[in-house]
């Protein structure tokens, strides 16, 4: 039998300029999701939560904050880049493309731009990717670019699970 362990993050060494991660699965954003994430940040601007307002507007509906979009794309990108970081150093951009309307589908997809070992820590080094957010009809809605210090390989903590139960399929 084998035992197949979900990386979450990578190494240094595992990042190539130019390569590109498809980030799975999507959202679909709700009424609710929008409106939790504003009470909880406390933007209460009724563009996000107020139908009657926002059909006065120019986009003539509900658009949904631009930093849930900003943080959902972030949050599915982890898995691929930035789960084991030692830290997120920057965004140098953010941009928000097109509006993110209740009900949009959000998928991402990030690629490495840079890829440098550390010139004062040997254990780690910094990596450049960018990042698009784009909605069902497959247009960007969101756009950043971000910097993450990683460990080298050699280096690298091990993760290891709350239990310990490699006999668990033994019977």
């Amino acid at each position: 039998m084998t035992i197949h362990e979900r990386p979450f993050g990578r190494c240094l060494e595992d990042f190539v300029v130019g390569d590109v991660y498809r980030h799975w699965p999507g959202k679909t954003i709700t009424e609710a999701d929008d409106h939790l994430f504003c009470m909880i940040t406390m933007n209460h601007h009724p563009l996000h939560t107020n139908d009657w307002f926002a059909q006065q507007s120019v986009q003539g509906r509900n658009v949904v904050v631009g930093n849930l979009v900003y943080s959902l794309v972030l949050g599915m990108s982890v898995p691929d880049v930035s789960g084991s970081a030692i830290a997120n150093l920057e965004v140098e951009t953010l941009q928000h493309k097109h509006p993110t309307f209740h009900g949009d589908t959000i998928h991402a997809e990030t690629r490495v731009l840079d890829v440098k070992p550390s010139t004062s820590k040997p254990d780690r080094g910094v990596v450049t990717v960018e990042t698009k957010g784009f909605n069902q009809a497959g247009k960007e809605v969101c756009y950043f670019r971000r910097r993450v210090m990683v460990w080298q390989r050699d280096h690298a903590p091990t993760r290891s699970r709350p239990y310990d139960q490699d006999d668990a399929w033994d019977s």
